[in-house]
């Protein structure tokens, strides 16, 4: 076993980690800050689930994350992982054992001890979602159970290396609920019934496809170590509004209706740079969005037709034409912000000329209408998606007319965020388009393991298995970069998926809306958030 102290933080380079910028008027010019108001804020979606234990849309993190503590916190800065419902902790020395000594005072809101026996509980909760805990299922793929070792201390321990359970346990995927939730099923949960955490907020009231509401928890203390302040949190309340559309998110802003929208559109950026507005941004680390192929669906199953499509995507177009300054092409599987990133840049690079030559010798001819075919079959697959980011269409729309210049025909096909999800988990897609955030590299693992989520469909056994169980294995640096590094070269150089651009989270604010953060996964902070004004 070994201290907190000698843990390495995972993130080499800081700089790429750090959060993005703000304009407009500044928490300094509006003086200290000051507790009280309501922070109404626009999100794009219905939230899929409140439960931060099963939500894995944009806009239910979000709220999640409000309403639940974790047991550390990652510094957006740095990738090191910090104290917060816990002060400290050791592993040992195969990453499979992870011993948390919890910090005393903290509460549930239904003022329940946060003790070992509730972390206990909480996990084992997680672990019986099964896939409905869609991240935390990944993270707790090998988690055997926990141990009090007394109230204030308790042992998780694991069947296999979980180095990246570290980093996991700073997520709100992870978040700690109370004994008492697990009394409500888990979709009585989404729906906020019996949602009880530790967090600075308390669940207060939820319409579908209008808003949801959270007040400020009374008497909260055990904030994260990286926060701001200490104490109770300033807003008195969040509203988050539902509002689909991106101009009247917009609309309302500028007109004064909303303090905040989340989801800024590339082409409304411009508007609220400035004139007493100001725009906060930080990319997603974790998976970029991409084409996921099933190597087992009609022509995906032909390895020289998916490194054709990738060659056929002209990533930079995509940017430049559908999105903005602020996104970046895909230059790996992995965003440039993720921990152990490699720049495969040179393997995703436009050649439209190599994706002819490669679908040319491979057999595929031109046919009348210009797309190719061989032995009488289409080169045609299906792309399943769900608008979860508001330009997904625009930017699959543009896609698909990239690829029909080598010849190959993208079927577009828009789906609800429950649908994609019954889609994705029997298997029933050509292509999947999603991107998955996290601030660790074994995010690759959850998504491409045939132990674990195994979107592509590949048979066990196979030589990325063997790189994603290799990083896996020890929180050192040095010994999971190689392995993080040639998974993501097997993932790009076979086309298994194929990456496109990264996600950025854009959220504008008005004059009187101040300290709007971002957590190491860019997710919402909103604990040091405050508001001015009348």
């Amino acid at each position: 076993m070994f201290p907190r102290s000698r843990i390495l933080p995972l993130a080499a380079a800081s700089a790429l980690l750090a959060a993005g910028c703000s304009a407009g008027t500044t928490a300094a010019d509006a003086g200290p800050p000051r507790a009280g108001g309501t922070l109404t804020l626009a999100v794009g979606s219905n939230p899929d689930c409140l439960d931060p234990q099963q939500a894995s849309t944009n806009a239910s993190l979000n709220v999640g994350r409000q309403l639940v503590d974790s047991l550390t916190d990652q510094d957006p800065k740095t990738g090191e992982i910090k104290p917060w419902l816990a002060d400290s902790w050791q592993v040992n020395a195969d990453s499979t054992s992870f011993t948390f000594h919890l910090r005393p005072g903290a509460t549930f809101s239904d003022g329940t001890p946060v003790d070992a026996a509730a972390v206990k509980t909480s996990f084992d909760g997680i672990k019986a979602l099964g896939v409905k805990a869609a991240l935390g299922s990944g993270y707790l793929a090998a988690y055997q159970g926990s141990t009090v070792v007394d109230p204030q201390t308790v042992r998780l321990d694991f069947a296999a290396p979980s180095a990246q359970f570290l980093q996991a346990s700073s997520t709100m995927s992870l978040g700690v609920l109370a004994p008492a939730a697990y009394a409500k099923s888990a979709d009585q949960r989404c729906q906020g019934d019996g949602l009880v955490g530790s967090g600075p907020f308390v669940f207060t009231s939820f319409k579908q496809n209008a808003d949801i509401v959270l007040s400020k928890r009374k008497g909260y203390a055990w904030g994260s170590s990286l926060w701001q302040h200490q104490g109770e949190a300033y807003l008195d309340r969040i509203d988050y509004k539902v509002v689909p559309e991106p101009g009247v998110r917009t609309g309302s802003l500028l007109s004064g209706q909303l303090s905040a929208t989340t989801e800024v559109q590339p082409v409304d950026e411009a508007q609220f740079q400035g004139n007493g507005f100001g725009e906060q941004t930080r990319p997603n680390p974790g998976i970029v969005f991409n084409l996921h192929a099933n190597t087992t669906r009609g022509v995906l199953t032909d390895e020289v037709v998916r490194q054709a499509v990738s060659a056929g995507i002209d990533r930079q177009e995509v940017v430049d034409t559908v999105l903005s300054p602020n996104y970046k092409p895909a230059t790996s599987i992995l965003a440039t912000t993720t921990p152990l990133y490699t720049d495969l840049s040179a393997d995703l690079k436009f050649d439209p000329a190599r994706a002819a030559r490669l679908l040319d010798g491979d057999g595929w001819v031109p046919g009348p209408d210009g797309i190719r075919v061989k032995n009488g079959q289409r080169l045609s697959a299906a792309v399943v998606f769900a608008p979860v980011f508001n330009q997904n269409q625009s930017v699959l729309e543009l896609v698909q007319q990239q690829l029909r210049k080598i010849g190959f025909d993208l079927r577009i096909e828009q789906h609800t965020t429950a649908e994609s999800t019954q889609l994705q988990q029997a298997g029933n897609y050509d292509f999947l388009w999603y991107n998955v955030t996290r601030t660790d590299p074994d995010i690759l693992r959850n998504t491409f393991s045939t132990k674990a989520g195994n979107r592509s469909k590949l048979p066990a056994g196979n030589p990325l298995d063997a790189q994603l169980d290799a990083q896996a294995a020890s929180l050192d640096p040095a010994v999971r970069r190689p392995a993080a590094e040639q998974a993501q070269k097997l993932i790009v150089e076979h086309a298994y998926a194929i990456p496109v651009f990264e996600l950025t989270q854009v959220v504008a604010f008005g004059q009187d809306t101040h300290a709007i953060g971002f957590e190491a996964s860019s997710r919402l902070q909103l604990f040091d958030t405050w508001v001015s004004g009348s």
